[in-house]
């Protein structure tokens, strides 16, 4: 029986409620509707059907798709949701039932933080861009363990696959942040598919000087030894993974990679936002010198993107999984992310501007894994 979709989840809808409403919001007001609407919708009699249906997923009891095996886990869809989105782990079983393949909650620290003063995230719409300071705002560490936890009660959500991004606090001094790291890495492996240590956003004080070798080894074998010890307790691996920042050198991109190898990290994931403001831009440059600092995502980051996913292929070795993210909008980008070499790949800004029928929509058209 074919998949449909409702007119409500077709582009043309979408573009409409984005120009008409969603664009006349601050983008943290309208995430915070977006949440809340898919929490609510999620958690009615027959929602999660409901939410299927209207955006055109199949059903994963009856999907026919084949799966394919990447970081221990079956996917049916090459393409992610990047963390973010879902900071604290409030809906990502209604996002799975969007259509992506997996998802990534946090960035989530040990402690609860605020995050920095708003406004804090901002729309490109000419560039279809955002720029966002959010520094890490979550409800730290323990509030999302008991909410995965809760997730993972259920049948779907034991097959669901959820990794875990977790960073630094803001109040932790860096010559303490491996145990800040480890200490949420304990609390949260035994829900995670997948761990994904963040060392790369901008917006932490003094985060990204944790890229470097000499900084990151201690982090990195932290984080793997709490690990290594759940999977003593679970009977089944939690793989590790390092995002990294586009802004590093070629030289740098390469050193994280060998160093991931040397630790045995199952990948990396490139790449989070970039600090740069390329001249590309077609955004008036007063108006981006006026929202100041922040990380910088949206197609403008592809290219830089895919050039640190050649980059890691050339260093990592063949069974290393490469989760590529940044810039990517069409199953064209997907294709390209998958045929330079990575295993997985991830979207977020992408669904701003698409609207929740994007990740299922893009599944349909690249097939099972592109």
């Amino acid at each position: 029986m074919p998949v449909t979709t409702s007119d409500s989840s077709r582009p043309g809808a979408y573009a409409a409620l984005f120009r008409h409403v969603l664009a006349r919001l601050d983008p943290e007001q309208a995430h915070r509707l977006t949440v809340r609407a898919l929490a609510t919708a999620h958690a009615l009699p027959g929602g999660p059907a409901a939410l299927r249906a209207a955006f055109g997923t199949p059903d994963p009891e009856r999907d026919p798709r084949p799966t394919v095996r990447v970081l221990g886990a079956e996917h049916r869809s090459p393409l992610g949701l990047a963390a973010g989105f879902d900071k604290d782990g409030e809906v990502p079983l209604a996002l799975l039932d969007l259509g992506f393949g997996h998802v990534e909650v946090g960035t989530v620290t040990a402690k609860p933080q605020p995050g920095n003063p708003r406004p804090r995230s901002f729309r490109l719409v000419e560039d279809r861009a955002l720029i966002n300071r959010m520094g890490f705002n979550n409800h730290g560490a323990q509030a999302l363990a008991h909410r995965l936890a809760t997730a993972r009660r259920t049948e779907r959500g034991q097959r669901a696959v959820i990794g875990v991004n977790i960073g630094k606090s803001k109040v932790t001094a860096l010559e303490d942040a491996a145990a800040d790291y480890r200490f949420s890495a304990r609390l949260l492996a035994p829900y995670a598919s997948y761990l994904a240590i963040n060392v790369s956003s901008p917006n932490t004080p003094g985060l990204r000087d944790l890229q470097g070798a000499e900084m990151l080894r201690p982090l990195l074998e932290a984080v793997l030894e709490e690990a290594r010890a759940s999977r003593r307790r679970l009977a089944r691996d939690v793989p590790v993974l390092v995002k990294i920042a586009p802004d590093l050198h070629d030289e740098d991109v390469q050193a994280v990679a060998e160093l991931a190898t040397d630790v045995g990290l199952a990948g990396v994931i490139a790449t989070n936002t970039t600090i740069a403001r390329p001249p590309s831009l077609r955004t008036d440059r007063a108006r981006i010198e006026g929202i100041g600092a922040g990380g910088l995502s949206g197609p403008v980051l592809a290219e830089r993107s895919l050039e640190v996913l050649r980059l890691l292929r050339e260093v990592l070795p063949q069974d290393a999984a490469v989760i590529s993210c940044g810039g990517v909008t069409t199953a064209a980008d997907v294709r390209a992310r998958r045929e330079a070499g990575a295993d997985l790949v991830q979207g977020y800004t992408a669904m701003i501007y698409e609207g929740p029928a994007w990740p299922g929509r893009l599944a349909r058209e690249l097939g099972p894994l592109g």
